[in-house]
């Protein structure tokens, strides 16, 4: 049975999967001294050295009964990201070539292997949504931030 942890585990490795996309976290970090915060976001195979990270979390679930015996279960996930800001090297290029490559990603893997089903047909949410992007300050650095949106959905 798909459950909330599977489907989490599965849409962090199809992050993951993304060349150059950085440290995928399966939930929103916190650590109370920065340095060691900052390096939770800075990949060890990345260089130069810099923040390049994503988490995940849930942010809502919907339960609706189809008939008597069936229903349907609708989790929301943000996805968070960010990029340290580089403008000689056009950084924000960059992270909107990442944002695109993971919508691509979940575009052609929408059911996350199998354990989720496309969403209904007229259901204007279908895949990736970027919700908000711009600078901002993270762990000390300016990044650019993505907050990105996706509905997944399984049947009971």
């Amino acid at each position: 049975m798909t459950s909330l942890t599977t489907i989490r585990t599965a849409l962090v490795a199809l992050i993951a999967s993304v060349p150059n996309v950085g440290v995928v976290h399966d939930r929103e970090r916190y650590v109370r001294e920065e340095a060691k915060f900052r390096e939770l976001f800075v990949p060890a195979a990345i260089s130069p050295k810099q923040v390049r990270g994503w988490w995940v979390r849930r942010t809502a679930t919907s339960r609706r009964s189809i008939n008597l015996a069936n229903g349907v279960v609708v989790h929301s996930w943000a996805i968070r990201g960010y990029l340290a800001l580089n403008d000689e090297q056009a950084s924000e290029l960059l992270f909107d070539d990442l944002v695109e490559a993971i919508a691509d990603q979940v575009r052609t893997t929408p059911t996350l292997g199998g354990l989720c089903e496309q969403g209904p047909t007229g259901d204007d949410t279908d895949g990736i949504q970027v919700t908000d992007a711009g600078p901002v300050l993270f762990c000390g650095v300016l990044c650019h931030s993505a907050v990105l949106t996706l509905k997944t959905w399984y049947y009971t």
